[in-house]
């Protein structure tokens, strides 16, 4: 029995695979359409797109047509067109479906292009017009669009009855019609568009030229130029010819006339200027040139702050200023060179040098503006804007940078510090800093030619570092500087052929830590980094805007801000983590900048826990002097916020002790006030000026300073204090000078009695003297001249006519 049901089930199997095999294959099916293609309608220079559906038996293939002829490569469902334009207006579109068993086309679609729609544009606004009362002024405007365009001119937003043209002509002006104001409103039937107001001026008739300020009398030296200028006011254009000795100068027509190089000959020649207008002309007085003898060469240069890489602000080689002529009656303010920009860098001195073909004696002023000038020293006779050259340090399209949120160093950063000038490689060294409109910070050393401003050695180099540590700013195991987090408040240094660069923060906004770079002067290639708080924060160079110091043996010295400090040091008396804040160091560079020693406070982690370091004020390295004992010794001396000086020895330093300071020598108790400045050091004598004190005079003695100082003005220098320098003729004629910044006075004291106050600029009547106050100025004395920063010139004081 159950053999008999398999045999069924295996005969019914095979019966059912025949019928199936006979009925698996089906006949095509041809395309049908199940959407149709739609009208379309388009404005010119847009695009159409038709779509179709179909079905039937794949492969369905499609093929469109325009007008009955197919359109190459328009082998889809759906098809867009080109811009259209309106000579495609009416087109018929179509398609043609097909597979292997037929086709079908579809109805055809018709496409509608209408002409673009366009509101009125403006394409060139209204000027503004100046007239003479009396005149007519004629307005026009050019505006696009749909035809018609109309045209409404208004004044003052009030129509002018039949002002319906692309221009419009007023009337006869008055002056009462000065200021009005003119637009038009153009209209199609698409909307409208109002042009900008244009500005009718309505002068009245032309006035015949006045002379506001004369020719002034011109003095110089044989070799220089002279320049008169004249002002004058009255109806433009005006012009101007210069005459000499009434005969009209060829090519003299400008506000200003520059002689060409003078002579002893020339010393009486009259110059005057004639100033005309369609109104009439003028003649200004006549201004005498005076041609003196030319100076005697000089042969000091001063190319680094306060004088030497020692700092020790004196100049011994000065024959011109003494004890006997500097004082109100015979010396005083000679004038100013006008500048761009605040003079927050010492000005720098050389003599001699050849420019455009001529000696001169040079000097070269950087400003936060970004530029560098150099002047002839010796051309000071009243205001002045005229230099030898200027450079600017901003790269293409960039402007200096704003203040960082932080007061220092403000409204912009441009240069700050100090240069440097290296005579044998004919360059002046600059470090800027710039931004360009995307708000990226650079920093850049530049290398300047001496005679004519030009970069060298393929510069700028803009300046990048990292260094190994976890500090602020660290990533991957270093920490990185970045630009805009600092500025090179410190004066640039220069060690033969290495130019090295200390940097501080704007304010103590974080994140900063402390860096020092070595650069070539040849190159300008970055050569070694050096970064004294690499695992921690802050440690900012500052030093009041002075300089790191050298000795004869290529060691930097100088003080850092508050920072952190490692208290834990390694069995060499280091910090174990590298971070040095408020530290006054010694570093070596015979083979790349390396920390060789330091000196810091038993409470140098409370000192910059309260911002009271010492890094405020910069150090100064003493001349070699001898003890009692005959044992030369080498220091150094600083002070900074806490009032106290200290002496160290740069051969010991000190290094770090929590219980007391390892220190040469610590005066304390004599200074009134924290110091942010540098003090300047002649005739074995110190000479410091802190916030709210007196300039203070403390003697050396067998190697020591003394604990009280020796004499004091009876003027206090308010903050920041005073940087003072002093001029001298080897021993003699000992002048200390010191500026009252905030008061903007300059003081003149006998270098050994500092009671005897020999000139202040305050003391000459009708402010003869006055000129504006700076931040952290410095003045550099040279060749019988004073030199004073301030926010828009430097200020030239010297002997008076």
């Amino acid at each position: 029995m159950r053999q008999t049901i398999l045999v069924f089930q295996l005969t019914a199997v095979l019966a059912a695979f025949s019928l199936a095999g006979c009925s698996g294959t089906t006949n095509p099916v041809p395309p049908s359409l199940s959407v149709q293609p739609a009208n379309a309608a388009v404005n010119a220079g847009q695009t159409a797109t038709f779509v179709t559906s179909a079905t039937g038996t794949s492969p369905i293939s499609y093929q469109w047509r325009k007008n009955g002829a197919s359109i190459p490569g328009a082998m889809a469902s759906s098809y867009t067109t080109p811009a259209t334009t309106l000579a495609d207006n009416g087109a018929k579109f179509d398609v043609v479906v097909s597979n292997s068993a037929g086709s079908v086309t579809s109805s055809p679609a018709t496409l509608t292009v209408s002409p673009a729609s366009m509101a009125p544009t403006i394409t060139m606004q209204p000027a503004n017009q100046t007239v003479i009362t009396g005149q007519t002024a004629t307005f026009t405007v050019t505006a696009t669009g749909v035809a018609p365009l109309s045209y409404q001119w208004r004044k003052n937003l009030t129509a002018v009855n039949g002002a319906n043209a692309p221009s419009y002509t007023t009337p006869a002006t008055s002056i009462t019609d000065n200021g009005a104001k003119f637009d038009v409103i153009v209209s199609n039937s698409l909307g409208t568009a109002t042009s900008n107001q244009a500005i009718l001026t309505v002068n009245s008739a032309p006035v015949a030229p006045t002379i506001t300020t004369q020719p002034a009398n011109q003095t110089v030296a044989a070799g220089q130029t002279a320049t008169f200028s004249v002002v004058a006011s009255g109806t433009t254009p005006l012009t101007y010819q210069w005459q000499k000795n009434g005969s009209a100068i060829s090519g003299a027509t400008a506000t200003s006339y520059t002689t060409p190089v003078t002579t002893t000959a020339d010393s009486g020649e009259m110059f005057r200027a004639v100033v005309s207008n369609s109104a009439g002309s003028v003649t200004s007085n006549s201004a005498a040139l005076t041609v003196n003898p030319g100076t005697a060469n000089s042969s000091v240069d001063v190319v680094t702050y306060h004088y030497d890489n020692g700092r020790s602000g004196m100049n011994l080689n000065e024959t011109l200023l003494t004890l006997t002529n500097v004082n109100s009656t015979q010396f005083g303010k000679k004038g100013e060179f006008i500048v761009d920009g605040k003079v927050d860098a010492q000005p720098l001195y050389l003599s001699q040098v050849t420019i455009n073909g001529q000696t001169k004696n040079v000097l070269y002023v950087a400003t936060e503006h970004g530029s560098v000038y150099a002047f002839d020293a010796d051309s000071i006779n009243g205001t002045t804007s005229a230099f030898l050259w200027k450079t600017t340090t901003l790269g293409s399209g960039e402007i200096t940078s704003d203040n960082r949120g932080c007061g220092q160093v403000s409204p912009e950063i441009g240069i700050t510090a100090t240069p440097v000038i290296d005579r044998a490689r004919n360059a002046i060294y600059v470090v800027a800093m710039s931004k360009n409109a995307s708000g990226s910070y650079f920093q850049r050393l530049h290398a300047l030619n001496l005679s004519t401003g030009a970069e060298l050695f393929s510069g700028p180099q803009t300046i990048t570092a990292t260094y190994p540590g976890t500090g602020d700013n660290s990533s991957g195991g270093n920490v990185v500087f970045d630009a805009k987090q600092y500025k090179e408040r410190p004066g640039l240094l220069q060690i033969n052929g290495t130019i090295y660069t200390t940097w501080s923060s704007h304010c103590d906004i974080r994140p900063y830590t402390s860096w020092v770079m070595a650069f070539s002067a040849d190159t300008l290639a970055q050569t070694s980094v050096l970064n004294l708080v690499p695992n921690g924060s802050e440690g900012g160079i500052w030093m009041a805007g002075t300089a790191p110091a050298a000795d004869p043996a290529g060691n930097l010295f100088f003080i850092l801000g508050n920072g952190d400090f490692d208290t834990t040091l390694n069995p060499s008396g280091f910090p174990a983590n590298g971070n040095c804040g408020n530290c006054f160091v010694k570093l070596s560079t015979s083979s790349g900048l390396k920390l060789a020693d330091y000196f810091t406070p038993h409470n140098t982690v409370a000192e910059s826990n309260a911002d009271t370091d010492f890094g405020s004020g910069g150090g100064i390295l003493l001349l070699d002097v001898t003890d009692s004992g005959g044992v030369t010794r080498h220091l150094s001396v600083g002070a900074g916020k806490d009032s106290l000086i200290y002496v160290v020895d740069r051969d010991s330093m000190g290094k770090f002790n929590a219980t007391t300071d390892q220190i040469y020598q610590e005066i304390s108790g004599q200074l009134g006030g924290g110091v942010f400045s540098m003090p300047a050091f002649f005739n074995n004598t110190v000479y410091y000026g802190a916030v709210g004190d007196a300039l203070k005079a403390f003697p050396v003695t067998t190697a020591r300073l003394a604990a009280t100082p020796s004499s004091q003005s009876t003027h206090h220098f308010v903050y920041p204090g005073t940087t003072p320098s002093v001029s001298a003729n080897g021993a003699t004629n000992g002048i200390v000078w010191a500026i009252e910044n905030t008061g903007a006075i300059l003081f003149a004291y006998d270098a050994t009695d500092l009671t005897k106050e020999l000139y202040d600029s305050n003391q000459a009547a009708n402010n003869r003297d006055h000129f504006s106050g700076n931040k952290f100025i410095t003045p550099m004395v040279v060749n019988g001249k004073v030199y004073v920063g301030t926010p828009t010139s430097v200020a030239v004081f010297g002997p008076l006519p």
